[in-house]
């Protein structure tokens, strides 16, 4: 009799022991789930850039204010296709395209003796090394 009861008393410790580990699991998995549906559904791709659009020039912006084109727009790198690649005279791996926040309009002022633009509209277009 002695044998069958501490055989019982080992299979229920045993299950006991599986169970709280089950339950712990569950435990865990929902806390991770309720992380990951807590955090934000943020477009973290362009954090950090603001929109393209007109702000003023601080440095620039002394007895008058300057405005000047500043922000982010569209941007993407890719994986160059096969036949595109054959064409390169150098192959690149990566394509990549973008377009930078430029000025649509503005005008040339000079601000102690420098010449620079003030930009009075932007927009998102074929990216180019500007002069100030």
């Amino acid at each position: 009799m002695k044998g069958k009861l501490s055989l019982n008393v080992v299979t229920a410790a045993t299950t006991m022991g599986s169970v709280r580990s089950a339950g712990l699991s569950l435990l865990l998995l929902s806390f991770l789930l309720y992380l990951a549906d807590s955090y934000p559904n943020v477009d973290l791709s362009n954090m950090g850039c603001e929109e393209c659009t007109l702000r003023k020039n601080s440095f620039f912006s002394r007895d008058r204010p300057i405005y000047q084109c500043m922000g982010c727009c569209f941007s993407r790198a890719y994986p160059t296709p096969l036949k595109a690649m054959r064409s390169m005279s150098i192959p690149k791996n990566i394509t990549s395209e973008a377009t930078c926040c430029v000025a649509k309009n503005s005008y040339e002022t000079e601000v102690d003796g420098i010449r620079v633009r003030n930009h009075t509209d932007c927009h998102c277009s074929t990216c180019y090394f500007h002069k100030i």
